[in-house]
């Protein structure tokens, strides 16, 4: 079993870095590795297609990198399925979404824990790529694993910051992290998820989350926004969209077309991302 580095990091009180991957292509995945500047990737499974056979894959490109660990972000259908089949294929760490109270994070906590006495979890041995297949299913080592995977909770519903001590108070949640967009839409108040209104929610998540002892990571466009969270005690921080940096590219493009008189670019989409995350 290889090491979980963002497990390592949380254990060592360090901060962590992420970046996100929508893509399905493995590919990404190494192109990240190879920058050796993120300690894991997300893989926003909630927002991507993809296929077993692609888990897979996603799991081989991470392995070629020691230091760079997985996460998946799971849709809130389905989860339990979605996240033992992603670990069992190498992307060792779940964010699980649309969380709306305690009972709900103890389910999710449930489906990743092994079904051991200790850890009173449901996720069974089986023959899949985590384990060689045919070589460590239900091991000792396959155990640890399964009890070290980093459970990260998505808090964006009004009935979760409603819910927030309670969430905060269950064994086994790592980290949480603020959603403006569906937390807008929650409180009726729809594509306003950078107002003040949301971001004040969002900061009262990172004070009570740090009060209780629980890390809160914070989504960001670039690093260039970090620093307000930095002093607020946030250490743990995902940063970038795969698919935002290409849109991003192609906008400037644009505008170096017209500032060398090729052609006049009209239309296009502006990207209209909250001050911090989905």
């Amino acid at each position: 079993m290889r090491p979980n580095r963002l497990r390592e990091l949380l254990n060592a009180d360090m901060p962590t870095l992420g970046t996100h991957v929508i893509s399905p292509w493995p590919g990404i995945v190494e192109i990240v590795g190879h920058a050796g500047v993120f300690d894991y990737v997300e893989y926003v499974g909630e927002y991507s297609s993809w296929s077993l056979e692609g888990l897979d894959n996603i799991g081989r490109a991470l392995d070629l990198f020691p230091d760079l660990s997985g996460m998946m972000k799971v849709d809130e259908q389905c989860r339990g399925f979605i996240a033992q089949r992603s670990i069992d294929s190498g992307i060792q760490n779940v964010l699980f979404t649309d969380v709306r109270t305690a009972d709900d994070v103890r389910d999710c906590i449930r489906m990743v824990r092994p079904e051991t006495p200790e850890a009173g979890g449901v996720h069974g041995a089986g023959m899949r790529r985590l384990v060689g297949y045919v070589l460590g299913g239900g091991s000792e080592d396959w155990v640890q694993a399964m009890n070290e995977v980093v459970i990260a909770i998505m808090i964006e519903k009004k009935a979760a910051m409603d819910n927030l001590d309670e969430i905060l108070a269950v064994p086994g949640v790592d980290m949480v992290q603020f959603g403006p967009s569906d937390y807008s839409v929650s409180i009726g108040m729809p594509g306003g998820g950078g107002s003040e209104v949301v971001q004040e929610a969002h900061r009262t998540m990172i004070e009570k989350a740090l009060a209780a002892g629980v890390r809160p990571r914070v989504e960001l466009g670039g690093f260039d926004m970090a620093q307000p969270y930095i002093d607020m005690g946030v250490r743990d921080f995902c940063v970038g969209w795969d698919i935002g940096t290409i849109f991003r590219w192609c906008k400037a493009q644009g505008d170096l077309i017209e500032e060398l008189g090729l052609r006049k670019v009209e239309g296009g989409a502006e990207m209209d991302y909250p001050a911090a995350g989905r």
